[in-house]
């Protein structure tokens, strides 16, 4: 019997509206989750993190990847201060090993974790999606953030919707943007426009270059206790992955990749990969880059996304979308027969579905739907691996 993935649920901790009974039944047995009531660069001392893995355990589930250990904005931008957040990185990382923890997703994206305009945005038949329209981001940049020059950015045909649509923003309406565009990680602190401003002036002066040559002095700095642990790195692609609001991107595309496993060539240093973030750009090939990457890649998320002639995109069923899953997941399914210890992937968000629709839920993270994108998922796989054995056992008749 050929090997299967390993199939895994996000949990954002005892405050998560999705209960650990509510994963248990939607038949994953791995569990993707962090400390994220630790503030950003302090230590996770190994009694908060064995708390948290005997809360999972005792479900009766496995804690198998942390998503994720949060990378300080002052080792981004090397402050002064870079060193102290260094040492407490790696503290953590040792405390997460000891506990049985070396699967650890980060991202080296500046000021914001991920942008989305709307996180109720509704599909034709009801269900309620993330998505990001641009000239909703430029009016954002252009009259909210103020940013100089912001009106270069974007493309004429979206400055042409903008300028059509510019009576619409309400004072309500500008709220909810900024609200959304500022959200971050659920549970976390949001960021505010005066913050986003100060690191706008930051990044303006290291540009992409600048964060390149940081994200290299971070891997440096926690190679060996990441060889010595036996900890395996995974970097999360920019999302979405184009330079927005000002800021540098340095993990969109195949290119980038390249750059960074090439810069740091050391087993630790893997991939994240996740066929949504990279998936919303049109120039990215998902089968091609897991094909590409296949040895880095230690941590999958799988999502899909539907993109217009502008660029706009929302989060679209997990098996309907621009990203050809079915040929993502032969890769996958190919790659993971050669591992001793299986990928594990979670269904990436999903849609407000059912019951869920008038629940309180955190963006992306409702339960219903992302049971449905395991089931599709699973069901996927298997299809692949029947496939697979079938064709092997023709074969040798």
């Amino acid at each position: 019997m050929k090997n299967n993935l390993l199939q895994s649920w996000r949990w954002y901790g005892p405050n998560d509206p999705v209960s650990l009974s509510d994963i248990k039944q939607s038949g994953a047995t791995g569990i993707v989750s962090a400390l994220h009531h630790i503030p950003h660069g302090e230590i996770w001392t190994f009694e908060e993190i064995s708390k948290r893995k005997s809360e999972i355990e005792s479900a009766g589930l496995k804690w198998v990847v942390v998503e994720s250990l949060p990378v300080h904005e002052s080792i981004k931008t090397n402050r002064e201060n870079a060193p102290h957040y260094l040492e407490n990185y790696k503290t953590s990382l040792k405390n997460l090993a000891k506990a049985g923890l070396t699967t650890i997703c980060y991202n080296f994206m500046p000021v914001l974790d991920w942008t989305r305009t709307e996180i109720a945005f509704t599909l034709p038949n009801g269900a309620k999606a993330l998505y990001l329209d641009w000239a909703d981001l430029a009016y954002f940049d252009i009259y909210m953030l103020k940013r100089y020059g912001a009106e270069k950015d974007y493309s004429p045909q979206v400055l042409k919707i903008l300028e059509n649509r510019f009576l619409s923003y309400t004072e309500e309406k500008k709220k909810q943007l900024e609200s959304i565009i500022c959200l971050g990680v659920p549970t976390e602190e949001m960021v505010t426009i005066p913050s986003l401003r100060q690191g706008l002036e930051v990044y303006e002066c290291i540009g992409k270059d600048g964060l390149r040559k940081n994200l290299v002095s971070f891997l440096d700095a926690i190679s060996e206790t990441c060889e010595q642990y036996g900890i395996q790195m995974t970097i999360h692609p920019d999302d979405p992955p184009f330079a927005i609001l000002g800021l540098p991107r340095i993990a969109s595309n195949k290119e980038d990749l390249e750059w960074i496993f090439s810069a740091v060539d050391k087993p630790f240093n893997g991939l994240c990969l996740c066929t949504g973030s990279l998936g919303a750009g049109s120039f990215n090939d998902l089968p091609a880059i897991a094909r590409a990457f296949g040895d880095r890649i230690h941590f999958v998320h799988l999502r899909n996304v539907k993109r217009d002639q502008f660029g706009n995109f929302y989060e679209s069923d997990h098996l309907d979308g621009d990203v050809d899953m079915f040929e993502v997941m032969k890769e996958l399914v190919s790659m993971n027969q050669e591992r001793t210890k299986p990928i594990p992937f979670r269904p990436d968000h999903g849609h407000q579905i059912l019951d869920d629709l008038y629940k309180t839920t955190n963006p992306g993270y409702s339960a219903i739907g992302r049971l449905k994108g395991l089931a599709e998922l699973r069901g996927l796989e298997m299809g692949i691996l029947r496939m697979e054995t079938l064709a092997l056992s023709t074969s040798h008749r």
